[in-house]
């Protein structure tokens, strides 16, 4: 089930101290609605301390829920669920070497690879390295308790990169030892087993395994992808709890890059030839870990710490031919990437009261750093007739980066009234890059260098509670955005060195908006950004980014899911957004879109979801007009399409079985799932699968 949250603002700029959950308890929520009893429905924000309606925040918050996730699904792709929420684009790329593309509010449609623009947690601990750049591949939605969704200014105290914020939480162990094996299959070769554990009692644990394989919708575009996870759970009482999280993930999946627009018509199905000829591929082999430790250390002051550390290998060949490369200050076909990353975040909270009214204080620090080891290699070996292409050749590129932040932060919620409360919350984001360049040959000279960011970030909200089932608010912020490791690996002009020319985007935010109890949502929103960060150009999986002065955003979501009859459920989301740039610019004219960002999509599922037996489902989603360069000549037409899934749950005592069949783009259309920006070969487009089905069967088995 969806739920329509906004945290308590209070909450929410609890939350930017530190990723443990965007409804981080305030405890003004809870005094207010003692002052003044509601009667209450009985959902809560299930990321609080303490349960709070989940209307009662100054901001756009959307709860998925775990069970909601794997119910008639695959389980493969975050894409799968997160489609309904407002104001959030997640698309797929049939190609599991680029990883999904994801925006909130247009943040991140520049992404041609990876995740950027956008921050993501999984159980507190950063999926989005300092540098800004994250991957969702280590997400196990086997074992999602819930995912929560931000958007807006709140956002912003995050730090960098935070237009948007996604936390996964994985279930809680305790209770009875339950084993929950799963088994999933489906068009292409589509292959999903796992199971998982889970139970406790001195320790909490739930662990859980699975291997994915596909042979691919399109031509050259074969993954499989292995992933563990797990958390372990230590309660001393009284409010005191050590936690333990960890994951892995070993990937390897081939790249059919974009197709034109007339191949795209053509055979959605191929891949271009040079994806062939040089076996464009990608292996990802990560594993981390981090400790979480809450302690209540009386009736008003709560610490919280967290550390983490990780390891991630990636090696990635390109198209690029060997023409190319002859050029000495060339960084070859083949890039080799080791990253060492880990960070702690310290939190301290005092739950107060002032002039009557509860009083919220919020303080602490956060740091993060990741080391990289990158190279590049020719991806070709021999001359002439004896040429290899798609193999590891020799060295062109070797250098060690760094990025580190450290970002102090503090927050208040106090509410001052019956029915009003004010937040105001910031943090001093500053981040460090540094290269240092150990390939220096002939022409190709000592490309080392550093540059450093720093800014504050402020938040501001007022709520007034107008009536029982009605809250108003208004929120404004300041958001911030360095280029991440790879938007600044080459440069655009061509010459060799790291592109630290570029500059941070600023964005000031606005949004007012109401929210009911019933579960509707309307927020209304507007950002202006300087020096936005966009695509200069894609050749054969290489981008390049630069400035390009101001662009502005402002729209609208709608939101709204209930329940009409017993066993019936019902969602709905719609997002107007308009996103154009306000200054001429290289290949850009003011009053042109931002491609990447549609105007307008929308959502509705029809669900009948009794507690055991029967289930169906219908599902609907449209998508408007994308343009997929800066300079609007092209753009890749908006689509329709529906979905409709059938399946039979059986409940016993100590056991449970499941089984369901989906039916994917009921009417076989055909369209990009998801595009590639600037591309410069004019392949801008990955196409969809036409119709296709999965079918899944899951037993719950209590001991």
């Amino acid at each position: 089930m969806r739920s329509k949250c906004t945290l308590p603002l209070a909450a929410v700029v609890l939350l930017f101290v530190s990723p443990v959950g965007f409804a981080q308890a305030i405890q003004s929520e809870e005094s207010a609605s003692q002052d003044n009893p509601v009667r209450l429905q009985p959902l809560v924000v299930t990321g609080a301390g303490i349960g709070m309606p989940p209307f009662a925040t100054p901001a756009s918050v959307d709860v998925i829920e775990g069970e909601a996730m794997r119910a008639s699904l695959p389980q493969v792709n975050l894409s799968e669920s997160l489609g309904p929420v407002p104001g959030l684009l997640i698309q797929n790329r049939q190609n599991y070497a680029q990883d999904l593309q994801i925006a909130v509010r247009g943040f991140g449609s520049r992404a041609t690879f990876g995740i950027r623009g956008v921050r993501l947690y999984i159980d507190g601990i950063p999926a989005t390295m300092p540098d800004g750049q994250g991957q969702s591949s280590n997400i196990d939605i086997a074992s999602i308790d819930r995912v929560e969704i931000l958007r807006g200014p709140f956002s912003a105290l995050y730090g960098n990169s935070s237009g948007g914020v996604i936390q996964v939480f994985t279930e809680d162990g305790g209770g009875a030892p339950t084993l929950t094996p799963g088994l999933v299959f489906g068009n292409d070769g589509l292959r999903r087993y796992g199971v998982k554990a889970a139970g406790g009692g001195t320790v909490e644990y739930v662990l859980s395994g699975s291997r994915f394989t596909t042979d691919g919708y399109r031509d050259h575009s074969a993954a499989s992808r292995n992933l563990v996870n797990g958390k372990l759970g230590i309660p001393f009482g009284g409010g005191t709890k050590l936690t333990l999280v960890f994951n892995g993930v070993d990937l390897k999946a081939q790249d059919p890059l974009g197709l034109t627009r007339d191949q795209f018509r053509a055979d959605p199905r191929s891949a271009v030839v040079a994806a062939r000829q040089f076996d464009t591929r990608k292996t990802v082999r990560q594993s981390q870990g981090g400790l979480v430790y809450e302690w209540r250390i009386d009736g008003v002051n709560e610490l919280r710490l967290m550390a983490y550390y990780g390891q991630r290998e990636t090696l990635q060949f390109q198209s690029i031919p060997p023409a190319v490369q002859a050029n000495p200050r060339h960084a070859g076909g083949v890039i080799s990437l080791t990253r060492d990353y880990g960070g702690i975040d310290a939190r301290w909270t005092a739950r107060l009261r002032l002039a009557g009214g509860p009083l919220s204080v919020t303080g602490g620090l956060a740091r993060d750093d990741l080391r990289e080891e990158r190279q590049g290699y020719e991806n070709f070996v021999g001359a002439g007739g004896a040429r290899r292409l798609g193999v590891q050749g020799a060295l062109r590129r070797d250098e060690s980066n760094r990025v580190w932040n450290i970002d102090p932060y503090a927050q208040v919620s106090w509410q001052f009234a019956q029915r009003w409360r004010v937040d105001a919350g910031a943090r001093r984001s500053a981040v460090r890059f540094s290269s240092r360049d150990r390939y220096i040959a002939g022409i190709n000279g000592d490309d080392s260098g550093a540059a450093r960011y720093r800014k504050i970030l402020p938040v501001a909200a007022l709520r007034y509670q107008a009536k029982p089932g009605l809250g108003l608010y208004a929120t404004a912020g300041r958001g911030f955005e360095t280029p991440t490791l790879n938007e600044i690996s080459y440069r655009s002009d061509g010459l060799p060195g790291l592109n630290f020319s570029l500059a941070p985007a600023l964005s000031t935010n606005i949004e007012a908006g109401a929210k009911a109890q019933l579960g509707q949502g309307l927020p209304l929103f507007r950002t202006r950004t300087a020096d936005e960060i966009v695509s200069a150009g894609s050749v054969d999986g290489r981008a390049t980014f630069r400035n390009a002065g101001h662009t502005r955003r402002h729209g609208l979501e709608l939101g709204w899911n209930g329940e009409p009859a017993p066993g019936w459920q019902t969602a709905a989301a719609y997002t107007w957004l308009d996103a154009i740039y306000r200054g001429d610019g290289p290949g850009i004219a003011a009053g042109n879109r931002i491609p990447g960002i549609a105007r307008q999509m929308a959502f509705a599922a029809l669900t009948w979801n009794p507690p055991q037996g029967w289930r169906a489902g219908v599902e609907a989603r449209y998508l408007g007009r994308m343009h997929v360069n800066d300079s609007n000549t092209e753009a890749a037409p908006g689509y329709f399409i529906a979905a409709a899934h059938a399946g039979y749950l059986l409940r016993r005592d100590r056991s449970t079985l499941q089984t369901y069949l989906r039916i994917d783009n009921l009417f076989g259309r055909r369209y990009a799932g998801s595009t590639i920006i600037n591309e410069s070969n004019g392949r801008y487009y990955e196409p969809a699968p036409g119709r296709n089905w999965s079918a899944g069967v899951s037993a719950a088995l209590r001991f």
